[in-house]
Protein backbone atom coordinates (compact mmCIF):
# COMPACT_ATOMS: atom_id res chain seq x y z
CA UNK A 1 0.00 0.00 0.00
CA UNK A 2 1.08 3.47 -0.99
CA UNK A 3 -0.03 6.21 1.73
CA UNK A 4 0.11 9.54 0.52
CA UNK A 5 0.03 13.20 2.55
CA UNK A 6 -1.03 16.27 0.87
CA UNK A 7 -0.21 19.39 2.51
CA UNK A 8 -1.21 23.01 2.36
CA UNK A 9 -0.49 26.24 4.12
CA UNK A 10 -3.96 26.06 6.22
CA UNK A 11 -4.96 22.59 5.21
CA UNK A 12 -8.45 23.53 4.61
CA UNK A 13 -8.49 24.02 0.64
CA UNK A 14 -5.63 23.37 -1.48
CA UNK A 15 -4.97 20.19 0.33
CA UNK A 16 -7.96 18.63 -0.50
CA UNK A 17 -8.04 19.69 -4.19
CA UNK A 18 -4.56 18.41 -4.01
CA UNK A 19 -5.61 14.94 -2.89
CA UNK A 20 -8.23 14.69 -5.00
CA UNK A 21 -5.74 15.09 -7.73
CA UNK A 22 -3.24 12.89 -6.84
CA UNK A 23 -5.93 10.12 -6.48
CA UNK A 24 -7.16 10.23 -9.80
CA UNK A 25 -3.17 10.44 -10.63
CA UNK A 26 -2.80 7.37 -8.79
CA UNK A 27 -5.49 5.43 -10.34
CA UNK A 28 -4.46 6.29 -13.86
CA UNK A 29 -1.13 4.67 -13.11
CA UNK A 30 -2.90 1.35 -12.14
CA UNK A 31 -2.19 2.34 -8.43
CA UNK A 32 -5.03 1.09 -6.99
CA UNK A 33 -3.56 -0.12 -3.13
CA UNK A 34 -3.25 3.61 -1.85
CA UNK A 35 -4.39 5.67 1.48
CA UNK A 36 -4.02 9.55 1.59
CA UNK A 37 -4.86 12.24 4.05
CA UNK A 38 -4.60 16.04 3.74
CA UNK A 39 -3.33 18.23 6.29
CA UNK A 40 -1.69 21.69 6.82
CA UNK A 41 1.83 21.93 6.50
CA UNK A 42 2.16 22.57 10.26
CA UNK A 43 0.48 18.88 11.10
CA UNK A 44 2.72 17.38 7.93
CA UNK A 45 6.08 18.03 10.00
CA UNK A 46 4.80 15.40 13.04
CA UNK A 47 2.70 13.67 9.97
CA UNK A 48 4.80 12.79 6.94
CA UNK A 49 7.63 10.20 8.36
CA UNK A 50 4.25 7.67 8.07
CA UNK A 51 3.87 8.30 4.93
CA UNK A 52 5.55 6.87 1.45
CA UNK A 53 5.01 9.89 -0.41
CA UNK A 54 4.29 13.83 0.80
CA UNK A 55 2.76 16.38 -2.37
CA UNK A 56 2.91 20.08 -1.73
CA UNK A 57 3.33 23.24 -3.08
CA UNK A 58 6.96 23.74 -3.98
CA UNK A 59 7.35 26.61 -1.93
CA UNK A 60 6.19 24.65 1.02
CA UNK A 61 8.69 21.74 0.20
CA UNK A 62 11.52 22.92 2.04
CA UNK A 63 9.29 23.36 5.70
CA UNK A 64 9.17 19.53 4.91
CA UNK A 65 12.64 18.27 4.43
CA UNK A 66 14.13 15.85 6.40
CA UNK A 67 10.31 15.14 7.76
CA UNK A 68 10.30 11.62 5.88
CA UNK A 69 11.83 8.72 4.39
CA UNK A 70 9.81 8.56 1.41
CA UNK A 71 9.24 10.87 -1.21
CA UNK A 72 8.37 14.85 -1.27
CA UNK A 73 6.57 16.04 -4.27
CA UNK A 74 6.70 19.84 -4.98
CA UNK A 75 4.18 20.89 -6.94
CA UNK A 76 5.08 24.04 -9.38
CA UNK A 77 1.03 24.34 -10.16
CA UNK A 78 -1.47 22.93 -8.38
CA UNK A 79 -4.44 22.30 -10.80
CA UNK A 80 -1.72 20.91 -13.22
CA UNK A 81 -3.05 16.87 -13.72
CA UNK A 82 -0.02 16.07 -16.16
CA UNK A 83 2.62 17.28 -13.37
CA UNK A 84 0.93 15.62 -10.56
CA UNK A 85 1.40 12.24 -12.17
CA UNK A 86 4.55 13.01 -13.76
CA UNK A 87 5.78 13.93 -10.62
CA UNK A 88 3.96 10.62 -8.85
CA UNK A 89 4.78 8.55 -11.40
CA UNK A 90 8.76 9.31 -11.11
CA UNK A 91 8.34 8.58 -7.10
CA UNK A 92 6.45 5.26 -7.53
Amino acid sequence: MVKVLTACGNGMGSSMVIKIKVENALRQLGVTDFQSASCSVGEAKGLAAGYDIVVASNHLISELEGRTKGHLVGLDNLMDDNEIKTKLQAVL
